[in-house]
């Protein structure tokens, strides 16, 4: 997997939809308490798991990747991914913290 790049997210978002991947853009659009990334913060994730950006980290910007590999799988365009601290996974997904974050992921190809 590729964490980081000297190209920016929309140039190497540029290239993989070039060369045929799939692209899902994954962006943070809420938060509420302890939050590593803030609103706004990106990420691109090709239908073989390489991502660019970040949009947490640890076991949640894994859960994230995973989910825009399932949207391209499902062939779906988008969806909202909430992770709340009240959430019985909130432990398995690494918001023992006690943020909230909501990810808003969304196929940017064809």
């Amino acid at each position: 997997m590729q964490k980081s790049s000297k190209k920016t997210i929309l140039e190497e978002a540029n290239s993989w939809i070039e060369s045929n991947q799939k692209v899902v853009i994954a962006r943070v659009i809420q938060t509420w308490g302890s939050s590593p990334c803030p609103i706004g913060s990106k990420m691109i994730v090709n239908e073989k798991g390489d991502f660019l950006g970040s949009v947490s980290g640890g076991c949640v910007e894994a859960n994230v990747i995973n989910e825009c590999i399932e949207l391209i799988k499902n062939k779906n365009l988008f969806k909202k991914i909430e992770f709340k601290v009240s959430d019985e996974s909130a432990w398995n997904v690494g918001l023992a913290c006690g943020g909230e974050l909501i990810v808003f992921i969304e196929k940017i190809n064809s």
